[in-house]
């Protein structure tokens, strides 16, 4: 395992603004997705837990929608960044180039906000699966229910503070009030992360 993830990681901590923080906050969430199936993979199949297991053949298949999508917006993510970077480099000679430059970089930075503000959405997926999982998965893996919460909160307030470093370069006021109140709206998942981690303790 470790020498798959290495060169993420390598590539993380270099000198390279990408990939950073959203990407990262994706990975983690994607984990938190991983540990939600994995969960429930130790659960469907058991004679003990057959009262649960078509709720959690459920759960399952929404984690996996979710690991995918969340590893995509790994990548996802740090293309963006690169537009970005990209239409700040554009030409800004004459009058017309300034103006398809700022044009550019508000588009590329709207596309930066919208691929964080999905992360944290999936995030925030993650968490209300990851709640079923402790609830009614395999205590064996309670531990793993509470990880997954926990990766999922994580990933959620990285994607979140990605999305609000690029609010206020946007000058669409109507684009930054939506989002914002969308973001407000996944931060309150927090909370259940919380109590999924606090439920999870109390069962060991």
């Amino acid at each position: 395992m470790g020498t798959t993830i290495q060169p993420f990681l390598d590539e993380l901590a270099s000198d390279a603004p990408a990939p950073g923080g959203g990407s990262a906050g994706a990975t983690v969430g994607a984990m938190g997705a991983a540990l939600v199936s994995m969960v429930c993979n130790l659960t469907i199949g058991k004679e003990k837990f057959a009262p649960v297991e078509a709720e959690l053949k459920e759960v399952l298949a929404k984690s996996e929608a979710l690991r995918a999508e969340l590893t995509q917006l790994v990548v996802d993510d740090t293309e963006a960044f690169n537009m970005v970077m990209a239409a700040f480099r554009r030409p800004k000679e004459t009058d017309t180039e300034k103006e398809a430059r700022r044009e550019a970089i508000q588009a590329a930075t709207k596309q930066a906000t919208l691929v964080p503000l999905a992360t944290a959405r999936a995030c925030a997926g993650v968490i209300e699966l990851s709640r079923v999982a402790a609830e009614k998965g395999n205590p064996n893996a309670a531990s793993d229910a509470g990880a997954a919460a926990s990766c999922a909160q994580a990933g959620l307030k990285a994607a979140a503070l990605n999305v609000l470093i690029n609010l206020p370069s946007i000058k669409d006021e109507a684009f930054v009030a939506t989002h914002q109140a969308e973001l407000d709206q996944i931060l309150v998942k927090q909370a259940l992360a919380e109590e999924v981690y606090e439920l999870v303790k109390s069962k060991l």
